[in-house]
């Protein structure tokens, strides 16, 4: 028996090797050849200075502050972390369990042996030291400062370059480095080393070799081949922020590479598909990242191209498109979107509506102030006063975003604007395929349905939990979404990280609309392989208020299928039967009544919080949460050689 899976093993790798192209093959050289040389580097502290001591490039006025009641705890995923306490930066706070801090390359961190490192990462961000760089900053109290020392202290000694898992992600790096940027920022360091000799000490020997060190780490592992991933965005963004703002002897050619980079990036991501960020659901976190990295360059003389601003704009007016009237995004919940600026915000806040401030303020965009909600503290602290000044100056006009489409990506928002604050809203995912990721999802032609910005119908989220690793295929296959299912398959082969091997290929055939209505059709080749085809078309009413779902199922093969129409609702919709495929809901965040009809050949049981035989019925607010929700499951057998039309539709009262 040893033997046998001995000889499967090595027949495995075997087969793994003849499948690699010889792309990957020098991609695969390239890494073993870095990772001995990395080895060599592990543990030591570079000794490093700068040419000159940098201008802070935010303007803070302490008298022009709001009032600010500071936290002492940062909320993270439903614990929390009490930072006026020593910090393990290895603990996974979920589990009690530490990570390994042997050479970084080694670990592996997605084995749940050492604890969820979605938790730990989430610590060693660190963005709890921006509260405590600002409250110095407003207090000029020591004791603030002295926290912030010790804690920067304490991570910088217990991870050595290169070893534990605080080093084993690009992004992470990137997000630390920016956030030590806008600390160092905030406390205006090269003004206060000329007056504190104990904190000078501090940035000289602590907090300088390891900024360097963060800077050589994303200069090695950010490779322009890759420039059209995200984390390749995020690496490059910490690349050209830090670059642009301190002066090692490193920085000028660290800067040249960020820039090129970056700039690569926006092509992808401020021109290109909207389908290379899951629709977009990392948008406020990289749009951060571009703003910052904008705004750095303005103000430290390395000024990003013309094209880049234009894509800079492109995606705040995505922004100001996919939002419906209070501000929520169809896919990404308020824990997924993250932030590089983490503060306790007196104003209310949200992350897309604080970045369309930012673009309103950059564009003097009346749309994109209209769909903000005002003035915030994010955008006190990068734009100051001016920046209010600059806000208010924006017209104030009676700019609403209407239906709009994304036909080249497959995106559509259908939308029509009533009262104050009523809306109906719905987005349609026809999204185009893109390169296979372990967080893709098999949702194509599916949708998301609000009423006065309450969700209704919904995706039902992304969840992930290394203690639960099999609930993230459930979240990401098709049978979590409002699309149809055909034999309780994927659109897609599902691989074995969860995401999908083959994406499905959609086809826009007609995106049309007027004043009074809105038309799509698209059809997806998920389900090719078993002989299927699937085309659904909607058609939006505003003059009746309702929406009409066609789904046309075409059976090739002699086999019969089962076919199954899924309709999620949110965990707060209530809902009661009317008669048969016939039901009413509500939503106790508006008075408005909404109309499910579902196709009478269609058989229809509610299911909610199923975990056997397979999960259906749930849904996720954000990582490592997920609740039960009701799903209508309507579903028929269709003979082989054989097609179906069902209609259904959605009436708003």
């Amino acid at each position: 028996m040893q033997r046998t899976k001995i000889i499967s093993h090595y027949y495995w790798f075997f087969n793994r090797f003849r499948e690699l192209t010889n792309t990957e093959v020098l991609l695969r050289f390239r890494h073993y050849v870095r990772k001995q040389a990395d080895r060599k580097q592990a543990g030591r502290t570079p000794s490093v200075s700068l040419l000159s001591w940098p201008d802070s490039i935010l303007t803070i006025n302490p008298a022009g502050f709001p009032a600010i009641s500071f936290r002492t705890e940062q909320a993270m995923f439903g614990h929390t972390l009490d930072y006026r306490y020593p910090v393990d930066w290895h603990l996974d706070i979920s589990t009690g369990k530490r990570f390994p801090t042997e050479f970084a390359p080694n670990i592996d961190v997605g084995h749940p042996k050492a604890g969820n490192v979605y938790y730990v990462r989430q610590v060693n961000r660190q963005f709890f030291l921006q509260m405590i760089a600002l409250r110095f900053r407003l207090t000029d109290d020591s004791r603030h400062l002295n926290r912030f020392t010790t804690l920067l202290t304490s991570w910088v000694k217990a991870n050595p370059y290169l070893r534990g898992v605080n080093w084993t992600s690009n992004t992470e790096v990137s997000l630390r480095l920016i956030n030590w940027f806008l600390c160092w920022n905030i406390l205006d360091v090269s003004g206060l080393v000329q007056t504190d000799p104990a904190f000078r000490r501090f940035v000289e020997t602590v907090w300088l070799p390891s900024i360097h060190q963060h800077c050589a780490y994303l200069y090695a592992n950010t490779p322009q081949q890759a420039s059209t991933g995200s984390e390749s965005a995020v690496g490059f963004a910490g690349l050209f922020m830090a670059g642009s703002f301190w002066p090692f002897p490193d920085s000028v050619g660290w800067n040249i590479y960020a820039m090129t980079g970056i700039e690569r990036a926006m092509q992808r991501y401020g021109f290109g598909e909207m389908g290379g960020e899951q629709a977009d659901c990392p948008m406020p976190l990289l749009t951060d990242f571009f703003v910052l990295a904008w705004v750095t360059g303005l103000r430290t003389g390395y000024r990003l191209s013309a094209d880049y601003l234009r894509g800079l704009r492109n995606r705040f007016d995505r922004i100001a498109q996919l939002l419906d009237t209070e501000g929520n995004h169809p896919l990404c919940r308020p824990d997924d979107a993250g932030r590089l600026l983490d503060l306790d915000d007196p104003w209310s806040f949200n992350d897309f509506c604080s970045l369309l401030t930012s673009g309103a303020i950059l564009f003097q965009d009346p749309l994109f102030k209209r769909r903000s909600r005002g003035f915030d503290l994010r955008n006190l602290l990068l734009f100051g006063e001016e920046g209010l000044r600059g806000f208010e100056a924006v017209p104030v006009e009676e700019a609403e975003p209407k239906s709009r489409y994304f036909s080249r990506e497959g995106h559509f928002v259908l939308r029509k604007k009533e009262r104050e604050n009523g809306e109906i809203y719905v987005y349609f995912d026809a999204g185009k395929p893109v390169v296979p990721r372990p967080d893709q999802h098999a949702d194509a032609l599916s949708f998301v349905m609000h009423i006065d910005g309450k969700p209704f119908f919904v995706d039902s989220g992304r969840y992930f939990s290394p203690a639960e690793p099999g609930w993230s295929g459930y979240f990401a296959g098709t049978r979590a979404h409002n699309t149809v299912c055909i034999d309780y398959q994927d659109q897609a082969e599902p691989a074995p990280d969860a995401g999908h091997r083959f994406p499905a290929a959609t086809t826009v055939l007609r995106a049309q609309g007027n004043d009074y209505a809105d038309e799509i059709i698209a059809a997806h080749n998920g389900y090719d392989r078993m002989g299927c085809a699937h085309e659904r078309r909607l058609e939006f009413d505003r003059i009746r208020n309702r929406l009409l779902i066609g789904d046309r199922i075409d059976n090739r093969e002699s086999t019969g299928h089962t076919v199954e129409v899924l309709f999620h609702l949110h965990p707060a919709v209530r809902f009661r039967a009317r008669g048969r495929n016939h039901f009413v809901l509500s939503h106790p965040g508006t008075k408005r009544l909404v109309t499910l009809l579902i196709d009478p050949k269609l058989q229809v049981e509610v299911i909610s919080g199923q975990v056997r035989p397979t999960p259906l019925g749930w849904y996720s607010e954000g990582f490592d949460q997920k609740q039960p929700a009701s799903v209508f499951r309507a579903y028929l057998s269709l003979g082989g050689e054989d097609r179906v039309s069902l209609n259904h539709q959605i009436s708003v009262e």
